[in-house]
């Protein structure tokens, strides 16, 4: 017996035009971030520009996702939903990033052992149209979206709701990572402007890079783990097994599968070996206290002496 819910992917249309609204404002940005640290020899400027550019990808593959999510909603080849489609953009964007930060850090280095003269007061205009674009981004993301909480039960147990957008929270997380590195390229400008630091520049061109190369190898782990299905630490997991140990109903858990098939729900096949009369459905009105928990498949093994 299960309890199937198909409300995986709940649309989200506001999040939707918000992050259109941002694609195209990184993407202009980042255009003329890129062509300004070309044109006055700033690679901290190109740095920025080109991490904006791995935001921009980014909010474009969420932008991609939500409209693909909600187009296919509906197609029945899709047996727990749509949503792992955002999963497998950040996947993809991910090992792109992985590659731009190489780029961004090959061309430091050699900035860092050649350099050449930088225009500052142009450089460092285009930087601080770069930080505003880049909180305009962070306001129109930040809409407010559904925070985790805790509802307590009577029966002492914590249920933990997960009901934020993750999607949208990623791209949020997105920009303001592009914001600090606007604030480091400005502050790489003003030391060479003012002080005469020119190895300020690529040195944090290279800082640039490294944040890229982190951020990217976090977005994979993070979507690695959702596509192979490697959430057994999740704490759903611990949940379930102490609904369980905590039954007045006598049972064992001798196979437990969790996976998790949107932002905060899960998907769970339950096998219990019982020494006394229940059926699975007791199993599921004791689990339903968890509302992450959007589809359950129960199996009972009965113990010769268990009564049927």
């Amino acid at each position: 017996m299960n309890l199937h819910s198909h409300a995986f992917n709940e649309g989200n249309p506001l999040a939707e035009t918000r992050t259109r609204w941002a694609v195209v404002l990184t993407a202009a940005m980042m255009v003329a971030e890129i062509a300004g640290g070309w044109i006055y020899n700033s690679m901290a400027l190109l740095a920025d520009g080109w991490h904006m550019s791995s935001h921009a990808l980014a909010l474009g593959l969420a932008a991609l996702a939500y409209v693909l999510a909600r187009r296919l909603a509906n197609n029945p080849r899709f047996a727990f939903g749509t949503w792992k489609i955002e999963v497998l953009g950040g996947f993809t964007s991910a090992l792109l990033l992985l590659l731009v930060a190489f780029s961004m850090a090959y061309q430091s280095i050699e900035r860092l052992f050649s350099p050449t003269a930088i225009q500052y007061d142009q450089a460092i205009a285009v930087a601080f149209v770069g930080l505003l674009v880049n909180l305009i981004c962070a306001r129109l993301l930040h809409v407010g979206g559904k925070q985790g909480h805790d509802h307590g039960h009577g029966d002492g147990h914590q249920h933990h709701h997960h009901g934020e957008d993750l999607n949208l929270r990623s791209a949020y997380l997105h920009v303001l990572a592009d914001a600090a590195t606007s604030v480091l390229a400005i502050i790489a400008l003003f030391g060479g402007k003012l002080w005469g630091a020119n190895w300020l520049d690529p040195t944090m061109g290279i800082v640039g890079a490294i944040l890229v190369g982190t951020w990217a190898m976090g977005l994979l782990k993070t979507t690695g783990r959702v596509l192979l299905d490697a959430e057994m630490d999740a704490p759903v997991v611990d949940e379930i097994r102490q609904v369980i140990a905590e039954s007045p109903i006598q049972a064992s858990i001798s196979d437990l599968h969790v996976w998790r098939v949107a932002g905060g729900k899960y998907a769970c096949i339950l096998a219990l070996t019982v020494s006394e009369a229940a059926t699975a459905e007791d199993f599921h009105r004791q689990l339903a206290i968890h509302e992450e928990l959007v589809h359950v498949t129960i199996q009972l093994d009965r113990l010769p002496s268990a009564p049927s």
